[in-house]
C-alpha cells in the first residue's frame, strides 16, 4: 500500500500547474485562475488558510479510555467521518493533470465510498460536464451529491431530474459561481437566483438540496426562506470575490442563526484533522475538502483519496483525544478559542 507521502510527490510530479505546495495555503498561486488559484489578489485564499490557525484547541486529557469515534451520518446515511470531497471540474484545466474530468470522478467517487464517506461531484458549461459525473454517481448506487451550476432555469431542470433518476443523496448547487463573468457569457449562461426561483429549484428535488457559497448571515436567512436542507459557507475557495471573509470566519454567527433548521457545512482551505475539528466546534455538520483531495485523486487515484481520508480521519482522532472527546457530539464551543 502506498504512503500519503508517495501518492502526494507522484502527484506533484503529476501536475504542470498546481505545484502541489508542502502547504496548502494560497501564497504561491495568487491570481493563478484558469489554475488552483485564488481570484485577483489571492487574498481570499489565503485568509481561509490563515483563520484557521487563529482558532486553537484546549487540551483536556484527564478523562476516561474509551476509543474515539468519528462516525457521523449525511441526512441519515451513515459516513466515517463527517469530511467530504468538495467538487471540482476542469481537472487538467485547473490542474494540469493529463486526466479525463470522468476518469476523476470515477476514482474520486469511488476512494471516498472505500473510505466510508462522500463525493460531491462536478459540473461545467457543457452538458457531459454534469452528464458524466451524474453517471458516475449513478453507476455507485447514487452515494455522491451532484452539485449543478446556477444555469438557466431549463438547464438546472433537466441536470435535477438526472439526478433524481440517479437516486443521488442529495443535490446541491454552487450558486456563487452566478457572478463568474466566464459562466454568464458561456454556452449555457448561468444567472442570479431569487429566493422564488429557488423555491422552484427545490420543489423538484426528490432529495434534501443544498446551497454552496452563502457567506453571510443574510444569505442564510435566504436559503431558509427558499426552503433549502443545508448551505455551505464557503468563499469558493477564494475563486469568485477577492477580498471576501473565509468560511470558518462566519461559520459560528450562520450557525447561531440557522439554529438547528438546515444542516450548516464549511469549506475554505481545511488541511488536516485539527482543521476539521475547529469547524465541527463551532457547529458545523460536516467539512469539504477541495484541492488536497485533487491531489490525492491525481497522485493515487482511489487508492491515494482514500489514504488522504483515513489521514484526515487519524488527524480528527488525535485532536479529539487530546480534547477529551470520545465522540463527534462531543466536540463542542468549549473544545476551542478563537482569537480572530
Amino acid at each position: 500500500m502506498k504512503t500519503w507521502n508517495e501518492i502526494y510527490a507522484n502527484a506533484k510530479s503529476q501536475c504542470a500547474k498546481c505545484r502541489c505546495c508542502p502547504v496548502c495555503d494560497g501564497r504561491a498561486c495568487r491570481g493563478e485562475t484558469p489554475g488552483p488559484g485564488g481570484k485577483g489578489s489571492g487574498s481570499a485564499f489565503v485568509r481561509n488558510s490563515e483563520m484557521l490557525k487563529k482558532i486553537l484547541i484546549q487540551m483536556d486529557t484527564i478523562t476516561s479510555n474509551e476509543e474515539i469515534d468519528t462516525a457521523s451520518d449525511f441526512f441519515g446515511h451513515p459516513v466515517a467521518l463527517p469530511v467530504y470531497a468538495a467538487p471540482i471540474s476542469g481537472i487538467e484545466q485547473n490542474y494540469g493533470a493529463k486526466m479525463r474530468d470522468d476518469d476523476y470522478t470515477r476514482e474520486l467517487v469511488e476512494g471516498c465510498l472505500q473510505a466510508n464517506t462522500l463525493a460531491f461531484t462536478g459540473d461545467g458549461m457543457h452538458d457531459e460536464m454534469f452528464k458524466g459525473p451524474m453517471e458516475i454517481v449513478k453507476q455507485h448506487n447514487g452515494y455522491g451529491i451532484p452539485t449543478i451550476k446556477p444555469w438557466q432555469y431549463e438547464h438546472m431542470k433537466w441536470r435535477i431530474e438526472l439526478a433524481n433518476e440517479g437516486n443521488a443523496l442529495a443535490i446541491a448547487s454552487d450558486i456563487d459561481a452566478s457572478g463568474l463573468s466566464n459562466l454568464r457569457n458561456s454556452v449555457t449562461p448561468v444567472g442570479f437566483k431569487s429566493v422564488e426561483d429557488l423555491k422552484k429549484i427545490k420543489a423538484m428535488c426528490k432529495v434534501p438540496f443544498i446551497l454552496k457559497g452563502i457567506l453571510s448571515v443574510a444569505g442564510a436567512r435566504k436559503a431558509l426562506a427558499a426552503g433549502a436542507d443545508g448551505i455551505i459557507v464557503s468563499n469558493h475557495g477564494g475563486r469568485v470575490l477577492d477580498d471576501s471573509p473565509s468560511g470558518i470566519e462566519m461559520l459560528e454567527e450562520i450557525v447561531n442563526v440557522v439554529d438547528g433548521r438546515m444542516k450548516v457545512f464549511v469549506d475554505g482551505a481545511f488541511r488536516s484533522g485539527n482543521d476539521v475539528f475547529k469547524a465541527l466546534a463551532l457547529g458545523a455538520d460536516g467539512v469539504l475538502i477541495g484541492r488536497p483531495a485533487s491531489q490525492a485523486v491525481i497522485g493515487g487515484m482511489a487508492e491515494g483519496i482514500r489514504i488522504y481520508m483515513e489521514k484526515i480521519q487519524l488527524e480528527l482522532k488525535e485532536a479529539m483525544a487530546m480534547s477529551g472527546c470520545k465522540s463527534i457530539q462531543d466536540i463542542t464551543r468549549d473544545k476551542v478559542i478563537v482569537t480572530f
